[in-house]
């Protein structure tokens, strides 16, 4: 049964993200992406349900919509950027995995939205990344990352990459540490099975810019990382 439920799953889903995908390319030439934005945001969102998948989400009011912020989550599942891209009640552009961005549809989506690839297996193409990544937090685009790099194998919280944090610290903006619950439950790593469940996103206490700039990269990281730890919820 677990297996019938995947394949319609996938199924429905895949098609809706295609058509999703194709819409949104097409009107990304007559309407504006800010403009754009609540359209997607709502697209998104209806894809969990179309999953049967209830979303809780937390916090959210403690973000402005005016300000800039650099968003950070732990990183569980293909689905955690659309999760994100639905929930974040901001303008938000993503840093993603390069390889995404030659999928059909939605590599065509995501390149067209402006979101950023990065190759986490070259340095030198990574740090081009983060520097396109701090131009557009410099210019008023909030940014969201996974600091993770890699997805989770086993459900618990990876050791978090430097160069975020570099990021940071550079463009000097607050971090919105985010935890996202139920997504290895959904769909994880290694498994093409879906189960439907509640997902949560909690968004922690912001991180300032002036804390930012006090601590150093390495204390950044790991204060960061332990609160985005205290945002997870155990299934």
């Amino acid at each position: 049964m677990k297996q019938l439920i995947a394949i319609y799953l996938w199924s429905v889903g895949l098609l809706y993200v295609g058509a999703f995908c194709i819409i949104g390319v097409l009107l990304s030439f007559v309407v504006p992406q800010k403009a754009l934005d609540p359209w997607i945001k709502k697209m998104l969102r209806f894809l969990f349900t179309l999953l049967h998948s209830k979303v809780v989400v937390e916090g959210a009011e403690k973000i402005d919509p005016n300000k800039t912020y650099l968003f950070m989550s732990n990183h569980v599942s293909l689905l955690d950027v659309p999760l994100l891209g639905a929930y974040i009640p901001t303008f938000v552009r993503g840093v993603e995995a390069g390889r995404q961005f030659r999928w059909p549809f939605y590599g065509w989506f995501i390149r067209r939205m402006g979101n950023i690839p990065i190759d986490r297996e070259n340095i030198h193409a990574s740090i081009q990344s983060i520097r396109k990544a701090q131009r557009y937090l410099k210019t008023g685009t909030s940014i969201a990352i996974l600091p993770e790099g890699h997805r989770t194998l086993d459900g618990k919280l990876r050791p978090f990459k430097k160069l975020p944090f570099f990021l940071a610290k550079e463009a000097e903006v607050d971090i919105v540490p985010i935890g996202l619950s139920g997504l290895f439950h959904l769909k994880r790593k290694g498994s093409w099975l879906i189960r439907p469940t509640t997902l949560k996103v909690k968004f922690g206490e912001i991180i300032t810019a002036e804390r930012v700039r006090s601590l150093s990269t390495i204390e950044l990281r790991d204060a960061t990382r332990e609160q985005i730890q205290s945002l997870i919820e155990r299934p």
